[in-house]
């Protein structure tokens, strides 16, 4: 039987995001590492051109645009499906005329007018995500009552925007935003109910790679290249709790765990 979730493999060509920023900004450099995240088992390379780690400064559109098109254009037929991980619409349009057929929007439609009915017209898929603020603020004492009650209800308001706006609720998958405007217990309260916001009945995306909470957590400080243990075992409990798509910088390692944790739970 085959898996029953998607691999989405992160590739930046920015110089600044969290984990690899200025390692893939040279496209050809970013097109060689995506073939490689393709043959570690990537089913989604999702392609960004403007940080969105906390603090983070917008890019200018224009700049943005001149990152993206040469990898999509040199990865179209990499064997892999095209996420454009972007909240603009320009830049999403270039993007599914160069050849990506997924938008990933982290404002879940709030940053650009247009977005949504570019969407709807292009019947690409699109994963709306979560976040507290913005980049550059986020991370400045995120609270909430119930963050997974607030998040859920977030995205069920998001959800219905997008539907209303003519896109098919069948191409929408949901993002919780790990990370994104949440502490490190927020980020766990996440993982540990995230069956509550599989009831919206969407896939559900998670991303944890690498991420800061996962050093808080571990014994002692972890940089981002040690925190694949805590990436591992996130992305195990999340897919036992609902999770069907995994944002991922280490496709290989993930795909074992996740093929093992699939073979010991079965059919859900």
């Amino acid at each position: 039987m085959p898996p029953v979730y998607r691999l989405m493999g992160v590739l930046n060509v920015t110089p600044d995001s969290f984990s690899d920023g200025g390692r893939f900004l040279d496209s050809s450099a970013a097109i060689a590492h995506g073939r490689e995240l393709v043959a570690e088992g990537a089913d989604i390379l999702d392609i960004g051109g403007e940080s969105t780690r906390p603090g983070a400064e917008p890019v200018p559109l224009e700049q943005e645009l001149a990152r993206v098109a040469p990898v999509i254009e040199g990865l179209t037929e990499a064997g892999a499906e095209i996420s454009i991980d972007t909240s603009k619409a320009p830049v999403a349009e270039l993007a599914l005329r160069c050849g990506a057929s997924f938008v990933n929007d982290v404002t879940a439609l709030r940053g650009d007018p247009e977005m949504a009915g570019l969407l709807a017209g292009s019947g690409a898929e699109c994963c709306l995500m979560h976040m507290l603020g913005e980049p550059r603020t986020m991370q400045r004492e995120p609270r909430y009552r119930d963050v997974v009650a607030e998040v859920k209800s977030f995205l069920a308001e998001r959800l219905a925007f997008a539907v209303g706006e003519g896109i098919d609720e069948r191409r929408v998958l949901l993002d919780p935003g790990i990370g994104f405007g949440k502490t490190t217990a927020q980020n766990l309260e996440l993982l540990r109910r995230l069956d509550e916001l599989a009831e919206l009945g969407r896939p559900i995306v998670i991303g944890t790679s690498r991420k800061r909470f996962l050093s808080a957590i571990a014994p002692g400080e972890r940089s981002e290249s040690e925190r694949l243990p805590g990436t591992l075992a996130t992305n195990v409990l999340a897919y036992e709790r609902g999770a069907s798509v995994f944002r991922v910088h280490d496709v290989g390692a993930v795909r074992d765990a996740l093929a093992a944790a699939a073979a010991t739970l079965g059919e859900r």
